[in-house]
């Protein structure tokens, strides 16, 4: 049962809705190349290494750029940090369809060409999540805070669960290039509709009511310097970054490989590869906000820092275990089955990551998500290129175990987080 809170306010839920359909798209034009790139590979003669490292120049920018897009959000807010960002990585998203033939593929290559705009739309997607989290530390009070931002990333499942079978349907039937035309127009109308009808603030939209006029708890503009040296020397802080880079490590696999994984490994063709690709994104869709809601009714019940990790670390043994079985069962269906259950596990504890930043230091809980997601894309940015290096070497079932291994790891490291402390300064929030 979802708080009182969040029952007697329905502008937020207007909020939530408008992140997760802003989170559905950025998981559109995150995903829809590892479904092109059946067709993109053989029509510029790219390699799966090549292609792989055309994946990894994305998360590079989308790490590079996690900071000052989440400090932009702190700064200026998220209503036009993110209409801004959906605008420019909508553009990248089209320039994508057209770069390999493009003077800057004369330039920098083929290869070169796609990695340089990949880069840029994810310097784009960087602000995104980031954003998300400062609007949900604007609007949500503390005890919603789990399944607020567990609702709004929750798109990711979304978007990227309809992506693959809807991307191979426009493939085969108007060509890839299509695909990121699309893409693009929806990005650009979500940025027209998010900016239209969201606000920075509870009192600054024209549709709240008494209940929703006043700011939550703790909600202060962050015109104050980033505290980077509360940020160093607090222990919380670091295992979280790593802790969430191994979740990334994972994650990526899912957006980058796993179509491939189905169609090249599992043997399923190109439409079927692209329906049943979209179960571990399913599983994300509800594992997210369940999560969420978890999370904070732990919290209510445990304390702050219970609740989050216990949350936190259940959720990455549970996928490790079945990531790593995914890839040795010998049913293609069982495969999937087990890997969907483990994406589902593993979103189930996003909720607890980013509400812990948020309980760390809620004025500045952009920047702080933004350093946290800065981790998961270092992840990120190694897993689609180290996934095919070690499938090429030892098989399929070594790189999956790999990354089940990872997950693990990821889990132990909860033991050392503790948001309910907060930062090591005083006067924070």
């Amino acid at each position: 049962m979802i708080t009182q809170t969040l029952r007697a306010t329905p502008v937020r839920w207007l909020i939530l809705a408008l992140l997760f359909l802003t989170s559905v798209v950025t998981y559109i034009d995150r995903v829809n190349i590892s479904v092109t790139a059946r067709h993109m590979m053989p029509a510029f003669g790219l390699t799966d290494q090549q292609m792989g490292w055309v994946f990894s120049a994305f998360v590079a920018g989308y790490a590079l750029f996690q900071i000052p897009g989440g400090w932009l959000a702190d700064r200026w807010g998220a209503r036009g940090v993110l209409t801004a960002a959906l605008c420019w990585w909508s553009i990248c998203t089209a320039f994508t369809a057209m770069a390999a033939v493009s003077p800057l593929a004369d330039l920098l290559g083929i290869v070169g060409a796609l990695m340089f705009v990949r880069f840029a739309l994810g310097v784009g997607e960087a602000v995104a999540l980031p954003s998300f989290n400062r609007a949900v530390a604007n609007w949500m009070p503390m005890e919603s805070r789990g399944i607020g931002i567990g609702i709004a990333i929750g798109g990711i499942g979304l978007g990227s669960a309809v992506t693959p079978p809807v991307a191979a349907w426009v493939m085969v039937n108007w060509g890839w290039q299509t695909v990121f035309y699309l893409s693009a127009v929806i990005g650009l109308l979500m940025g027209l509709l998010w900016w239209t009808l969201a606000r920075n603030h509870p009192q600054e939209h024209p549709w709240t009511g008494p209940s929703e006029s006043t700011r939550p708890e703790g909600d202060q503009p962050a015109r104050l310097a980033v505290p980077w040296g509360a940020l160093r020397s607090t222990p919380t802080v670091w295992w979280l970054v790593l802790s969430y880079s191994c979740l990334g490590y994972v994650a990526y696999l899912y957006l980058s490989w796993f179509y491939l994984y189905l169609v090249n490994v599992r043997g399923f063709d190109v439409l079927r590869g692209g329906l049943y690709a979209s179960t571990p994104f399913l599983a994300m869709l509800v594992g997210c906000p369940l999560g969420g809601w978890v999370t904070d009714r732990l919290a209510a019940k445990r304390g702050i820092t219970a609740g989050r990790v216990t949350a936190g670390m259940t959720g990455m043994v549970l996928a490790g275990c079945a990531i790593a079985v995914g890839g040795v069962v010998g049913s293609p269906f069982l495969a999937i089955a087990s890997l969907s259950v483990g994406a589902g596990c593993l979103y189930f504890t996003v909720g607890a990551y980013w509400a812990s930043t948020t309980d760390l230091s809620k004025p500045h809980a952009g920047t702080l998500s933004g350093l946290m997601n800065t981790g998961a894309n270092v992840g990120g940015a190694i897993s689609p290129a180290l996934t095919p290096w070690i499938a090429a070497q030892w098989g399929w079932p070594a790189a999956l175990a790999t990354a089940g291994v990872i997950a693990l790891i990821g889990a132990s490291l909860w033991l050392w987080i503790k948001p309910g402390e907060g930062l090591r300064m005083r006067n924070v929030e």
